[in-house]
């Protein structure tokens, strides 16, 4: 099993501290079981210096442990493309609201400032109970 990198270890620290109380010590250290269970892939994709490329050395490395994290939002693609992809869902009354959040998630970690009118329709109607 391979070595996590220092990013990697660094975003396991903070998340051990809110997730399991554990305060993992200075320098080279190996999350606990316990810390990998408390894992989403929601909660990674959130947390702070954790890109797509260190969530799935995470991912990875829990994996290698025995420990699955899932399941692993889709890194690819446009923002543009994701949003068509949210709105051919919504339109087939397929959205859930885990790809809502995860949508809009991305696009906050991303720092955008555009949500496309459509999209901005299906959350006012879910906010008014009429969409599921």
């Amino acid at each position: 099993m391979q070595k996590l990198s220092v990013r990697a270890q660094n975003v396991l620290k903070e998340l051990a501290v809110e997730l399991t109380g554990e305060e993992p010590p200075k320098g080279t250290w190996s999350p606990s079981q316990k810390l990998l269970r408390a894992l989403t892939a929601e909660r990674l994709a959130t947390a702070r210096n954790c890109g797509p490329h260190t969530m799935r050395e995470i991912v990875d490395w829990a994996q290698g442990c025995g420990v699955t994290i899932g399941p692993v939002l889709s890194p690819g693609g446009s923002l543009s493309q994701m949003w068509g992809e949210l709105i051919a869902k919504a339109s087939a009354g397929s959205l859930t609201s885990a790809q809502i959040a995860g949508a809009l998630q991305r696009s906050i970690r991303r720092k955008s400032v555009r949500i496309p009118i459509a999209f901005q329709v299906i959350l006012v109607k879910i906010l008014l109970s009429s969409f599921e």
